[in-house]
This record gives C-alpha cells, structure tokens and sequence, in this order.
C-alpha cells in the first residue's frame, strides 16, 4: 500500500487523491482489521517514529480500540447489527515531490479530514515520507462520534473529496492535477468498439466519396454493389444486407444529407467525414495553460494585482475559480471571454422571450376580457342607441355602456379590425405558457451558469492583473499616435 500518485504528460508525478471504503476481511473479526489497518498507516518507518501522526477525538495509539468502542456503542444505542461489512474509510492523498514539508502536508490533511467529515467522525492522519512524493493516509471511523449513525458512502463521494482536497491545496498554494486531454486519457477496455450501422454506412461513404464518382446515381450503384438496399424517395435511405431498418442519408449527420452529397459530388464543396470535421487531422490539444498561470500567480503571491486581489477577497474564492475552470475545461482567458458573453447573450435571448411572451399574455387576457364585456353590454348597449343616446339612459347604465365603448375601441385597434375567436386566444394564451415555463427553466440554469463565469473572469482578471495589462496596453497605443 502507498500513496496514490498520478503522473503527469512528462513524466512528473503530481498530487492525488481517493476515497476507499476499508472492509472486513475473510477470517478475520473486525477488531483485528482495524487494528492491521490502523498499524500500517502509522508505521514508524513510514511517519519517522510516529512525528507525522495526527488525530481527532481519538488516541492514535488506541484509535483501533475506540473505533471498536463507538460501534459497540451504534449497536447499544440503535439496538442494529452491522450489516455492511465497511468498518472505517480511508483517504489516500500524495502531494507533487518537492512541494510541500511532512508538516504541513499532515496539516493540509488533518483540514481535509475535518471537513470531509464535518467533525462528525474520529479519524487519524499519518503522514508517510518513505517514497519521493509525500502523502497522507487519513483513516476516519464509519461510525460518528455520538455512535447514533454510520457515515453514508454517498454517490460520488470519491469525486467530491477529490474535489474538497484540490481547493484546500490550492488555498495552500499547492499545485493539483491538471485534467489531461480526451485522447491521452486511459480507456476502460482495450478492444475496439463495435461500430453501429450508421458508423459503418457514413465509411462505406467516405470511402467511395474518394474514389470521385460522377453523380448520386453511380454512388448508389457502388453502395449497393457493396450490399446496400436503396429506398427512393423524398428521403432517400440505405439498409445494410441483414438489418431491418433502413437508414435515412439525412439522419447520417452533418454532410451525409442527399443534398450535401449532391453538393460534394457536383464539386460546389469538400466531403468532411463523420470521424473529423477538419479534413481528417486530429484535433489540437489545448494546453491548460490558464489553470497553471492562475496557481503560478497563487503559489507565487507577489503579483499587484493579486495582492489587491486578497485585500477583496481571499485565497478560498481563488480555490473555487480554479476547480470551476477544471471542471468546465476551460483553457485559456478567451475561452473563459467566449464563454460568459455567450451566456450572456442567451440569457439576453431568454430575458426578452420571456417578457414577450409575458406582454403578449396581458394583451391576451384583456382582450378576453373585452369580449367578455362585449357581449354581456350588447343588449344594453342596443337600447342605448335606439334611445337616442338618451342622457338619462346613460346615467341609468353608466357602468355597461362604458364597458361596452371600451371593448369596442380596443377592437377597433386590432389589425384589420378582425376579433379573435375566444377559442384561438385561449390556446395562444396556453402555449405562450407553455414556452415561458420551458423558457424560465433555461433562463434559471443560464443564470446561474452566467454568474458563476462573471464571478470567475472577475477573478482571473484580479489575479493575473489583465486589466492592468489592457491598459497599459491601450495607453501605449495611444502614445505611439
């Protein structure tokens, strides 16, 4: 057992950092798995004689002995058996080599312990210096300290300790793993994946499509010689010798529609394959150099426009913008740009969508509203003029012929003059609804998005000083006029 380490696209090592249920081994009762696990992290090799040992709510030396306790206590107090055979929980957490001392690493820790735990469980940090990357095996106790409940291995509990344990490094100035691009990343099988018939139909498309066939006529010849069915029609299809289904060229993707062959085959535009958009050359990886700027500068802890960064603010916020950027994949200051304006925009989009659709629901309703009154002051509005527009007739009905005047004038504002159907706006009037819930639930999560990368590019910007940059570079601009 060791710490876990990660190495990095040269080589390096880098810090990591994983959750382990630890569990009841065959042959063996749970005091004596304790006690092995317990041993092991505060070897005295390991920890230099037991200096890099720390612990909460519990004695390192009987820490086997009072997790032990605490169930025993569970089962007094809940009167239930242990039925899961998890008896504590351990964090294995290594730090890039040369970064940090056994101290503080034991320290940083004893934080993540704590709040992974809430306090709510004893644990021990050991702290290991006998390989060249330090790291600490954090060992907490699955029952809490009141022995009233079992700690909860909730679902991506790895995920967020891992998460927990970069922003408490990065509020230590330390240095956490870069997220490696999806082509270096380690696959889970080593076996190719089966193509799908849509897979294999866009190949068989690609391949003939270099081979310059005159027309769609003599490609379709050339699939079927291959062993494609072809269906005519208004959406023309292919279905491979075996398969049930037919497959629609449009349903292909982007390129594959009858159209864009068409186009392709009478030499208005270039074929560009399923596989790859750019001519079939992979992509370029981007380099996460934004994330190593941001932690350089953090680690660093000189820059001007950091420390008037810290005055606002502290290194827990920068923590948060760095493990947002990892999370979103963002990789440089204009990416992060093009990433809040487009949010920014579509909330714009969704803002104006809704409030007209919200205006259009008021109109709806008062001329629903004027129909109504329409029809129920017609009679009275009739006796009203075959009296001649008597004045004591008026003062008699004052409230119905006014109504009746209002309604009017509002129809005589409507395009054409032509009244709605009270069936039409009540429909309308529903599926503008119907839009606007869809519409505010975007709206909600856009927002909230939208927030976040405002929050984050007014961090970057603090720390690594752009804005000081920009004007500086605008006044040297100006200055050469």
């Amino acid at each position: 057992m060791g710490g876990l380490v990660v190495y990095g696209r040269d080589g390096e090592q880098m810090a990591a950092t994983r959750l382990i249920a630890l569990h009841v081994n065959k042959g063996k009762s749970v005091a004596q798995c304790l006690a092995d696990r317990t041993d092991y992290s505060q070897n005295a090799e390991k920890t230099n004689d037991g200096e890099f040992i720390s612990s909460y709510e519990c004695d390192p030396k009987t820490a086997d002995e009072e997790f032990l306790l605490s169930k025993r206590q569970y089962q007094h107090i809940t009167g239930r058996q242990q039925k899961r055979d998890v008896i504590a929980y351990q964090i294995r957490q290594s730090f890039k080599p040369g970064e940090i001392t056994p101290e503080e690493a034991n320290q940083v820790g004893y934080e993540l312990a704590m709040r992974f735990t809430k306090g709510k469980h004893a644990f021990i940090v050991a702290t290991h210096i006998d390989r060249a990357h330090i790291h600490n095996h954090i060992i907490y106790n699955s029952t809490s300290l009141d022995g009233a409940r079992k700690w909860r291995n909730f679902f991506l509990s790895g995920l967020a300790v891992q998460r927990l344990s970069d922003i408490i490094c990065l509020e230590h100035g330390l240095s956490v793993i870069q997220p490696k691009p999806y082509r270096e990343r380690a696959k889970r099988t080593l076996f190719p994946k089966k193509k799908s018939q849509r897979e294999l139909l866009c190949d068989a498309i690609d391949t003939l499509l270099a081979t310059k066939p005159k027309s769609f006529q003599e490609l379709t010849e050339q699939l079927v010689q291959m062993g494609y069915e072809f269906k005519d029609g208004k959406h023309p299809a292919f279905r491979k010798q075996g398969e049930k289904r037919f497959l629609r060229l449009r349903s292909l993707g982007e390129g594959y529609s009858f159209e864009e062959l068409q186009a392709v085959l009478k030499g208005k535009t270039v074929h560009r394959s399923r596989g790859s958009r750019d001519n079939g050359t992979a992509p370029m990886q981007k380099e996460f150099n934004l994330l190593i700027d941001i932690q350089a500068k953090m680690a660093e802890g000189k820059s001007a426009g950091y420390e008037r960064w810290v005055k606002k603010y502290n290194r827990k916020e920068a923590a948060k913008t760095v493990c947002l950027l990892k999370e979103k994949g963002v990789n440089s200051y204009d990416e992060l740009v093009a990433l809040t304006e487009k949010l920014s925009a579509r909330f714009g989009e969704l803002s104006d969508s809704i409030k007209a659709a919200e205006k259009r629901m008021v109109e709806i309703g008062a001329l629903q509203t004027h129909i109504n009154n329409y029809a129920k002051t017609r009679a009275v509005y009739e006796a009203y003029r075959k009296a001649g527009y008597s004045k004591k007739f008026f003062e008699e009905h004052r409230e119905e012929i006014q109504l009746h005047k209002a309604a009017k004038q509002a129809f005589d504002q409507l395009p054409g003059k032509k009244i709605p159907s009270r069936k039409s706006l009540h429909e309308e009037f529903h599926q503008l609804l119907a839009e606007k819930k869809k519409a505010y639930a975007e709206y909600r999560q856009v927002k909230k998005e939208m927030q976040e990368y405002l929050v984050a590019k007014q961090n970057v910007e603090h720390i690594l000083g752009i804005d000081q940059k920009e004007k500086q570079h605008q006044r040297e601009a100006s200055s050469t006029r």
